[in-house]
C-alpha cells in the first residue's frame, strides 16, 4: 500500500507541483493550505509523513508542530524559507525530524522523504526486545522509552538515536557515523544534526542533562552510552547556540 504524505503550504502553486512530483513517485497526497485545515487533514488521512511550511496564515508551522506533537509522533519535515540556526533550533525543539530550506529541488526534497520514512520502517523493524541501564528503559516492540515508570517522548530520529547509542554500550561513535547510521547516507554534509540532536535527547531522557548520566561525550571522537553512577562533568558538551 502506497505511503501517505501531507502537505501543509499556503503556496498554491508549489503544493500543486510537489503533489504531482510525489504523486508520480507512487505516494498518495493530501494536501492543506494552512495549518489549521493541516490539523483537520491529518486527522482524516492519518499520513506516514507530513510536509509543513513555517509562515502560514490562520496557524503557523510552529503551533501545528505543537498541535501534532500532542497527539502523534509522525515524521515531520519542515519547510521554510528562513534557515538562520535559532529557527533550526526551535523546529527541532519542538519535534521535527528535518528541516528543508526553500528554495530545493524536488529531487533533494525526494530523498530526505525516503530516509525520514526509511528510519520510520526500521523502527517498526526492529526485533522485540528490551534495553534497559539504570533507571531507563526501551521496549523495542512498542518503541515505548521510560526513565523510572514514567513515559519519554520521543519523535522516531530521536528514539533511532538512543537505540543506536544503547545497543553498543561504551562504543564511541563519531559524529559522522552517527549520520549514517540514524539519518542515512543522504545527510553525510550534516553532521551538526549530531550535535543538536544529543542535545535534545538528552534534555529528554537525563535527569540533569548539564552532567548526563547516560549519553557522554569523548571530546574530538564522537559520543558513547554508559550509565554513571555519578554525572560525569568531563562530558558535558554546551547547547547549540539560540
Amino acid at each position: 500500500m502506497p505511503e501517505t504524505l501531507l502537505i501543509i503550504d499556503d503556496d498554491e502553486a508549489l503544493v500543486e507541483l510537489l503533489e504531482s512530483y510525489f504523486t508520480g513517485l507512487g505516494y498518495r497526497v493530501a494536501t492543506a493550505r494552512n495549518g489549521q485545515e493541516g490539523l483537520e487533514r491529518f486527522r482524516a488521512v492519518q499520513p506516514d509523513l507530513v510536509l509543513l511550511d513555517v509562515t502560514m496564515p490562520k496557524m503557523d508551522g510552529w503551533t501545528a508542530l505543537r498541535r501534532l506533537r500532542d497527539v502523534s509522533d509522525v515524521p515531520v519535515i519542515m519547510l521554510t524559507v528562513r534557515n538562520e540556526e535559532a529557527n533550526i533550533l526551535r523546529g527541532f525543539t519542538l519535534g521535527a525530524d528535518d528541516y528543508v530550506t526553500k528554495p530545493f529541488s524536488f529531487a533533494e526534497l525526494a530523498a530526505r522523504v525516503r530516509a525520514v520514512l526509511n528510519r520510520v520502517r526500521h523502527k517498526g523493524q526492529v526485533d522485540a526486545g528490551i534495553l534497559q541501564a539504570g533507571d531507563l528503559v526501551v521496549d523495542l516492540a512498542t518503541r515505548r522509552v521510560t526513565r523510572r515508570g514514567q513515559l519519554l517522548r520521543l519523535t522516531p530520529t530521536e528514539f533511532k538515536l538512543l537505540v543506536t547509542l544503547m545497543e553498543q554500550p561504551g562504543r564511541v561513535f563519531s559524529p559522522e557515523e552517527i549520520v549514517r547510521k540514524v539519518w542515512g547516507p543522504e545527510y553525510v554534509d550534516e553532521v551538526g544534526y549530531v550535535r543538536r540532536y544529543i542535545w535534545h535527547l538528552r534534555k529528554k531522557i537525563e535527569p540533569d542533562p548539564e552532567r548526563p548520566r547516560y549519553i557522554h561525550n569523548q571530546r574530538g571522537f564522537g559520543y558513547y552510552f554508559q550509565v554513571s553512577d555519578a554525572p560525569d562533568e568531563a562530558s558535558v558538551t554546551s547547547p547549540p547556540p539560540p
